[in-house]
């Protein structure tokens, strides 16, 4: 089906499957895009949700045949009304900035992290640990990723996403 097919089942017939596929057919591009102005998953996440929300409270008003874009502008104005209102919120004096010492004393807390966290990622697929390796320890660009594996690169956010969530899940209990 169209995007405009799916559209007109969601606003007629109230389909929440149409719209299910809606989102399941845009999220990668909208997490990307969110991604791109939030550097942060976890904002880029909220504003995929929030985005997807607000499509959903205003696809009457939806004119036109390219909905990717027009939820790429709602992910845009919503990513920045976020960052708007994290700047009014963080305000902080020069005094309450403290800057970690380079070369700080080892600590058992946190080498005790550092093994739960390895712990927890030798339990993940070989391909989510690659994922991660490429990432975080190679630094190399989504791209590249997406190449070297052999996805898209809004695939290779998205995977990259919940695998931190599922990480975080497993540290955490």
């Amino acid at each position: 089906m169209t995007d405009q097919q799916l559209v007109s089942l969601v606003l007629f017939n109230h389909s929440q499957h149409a719209f299910a596929q809606i989102v399941t057919r845009h999220t990668g591009a909208v997490y990307a895009r969110a991604m791109s102005l939030m550097h942060t998953a976890d904002g880029a996440a909220e504003v995929t949700q929030l985005t997807f929300a607000k499509a959903y409270e205003r696809l009457a008003q939806f004119r036109g045949d390219n909905l990717g874009g027009w939820l790429s502008q709602i992910a845009a104005h919503t990513a920045l009304t976020l960052l708007g209102q994290e700047r009014h919120r963080r305000t902080v004096s020069i005094d309450d900035v403290h800057v970690a010492a380079a070369d700080e004393p080892y600590s058992d807390e946190h080498e005790a992290a550092m093994q739960r966290m390895e712990q927890a990622i030798a339990t993940l697929p070989a391909t989510d640990q690659q994922l991660l390796r490429l990432h975080y320890y190679e630094q190399r660009r989504t791209a590249d990723i997406a190449s070297a594996l052999g996805l898209s690169q809004s695939n290779v956010l998205v995977r990259l996403h919940r695998i931190r969530n599922h990480l975080r899940q497993l540290l955490q209990s």
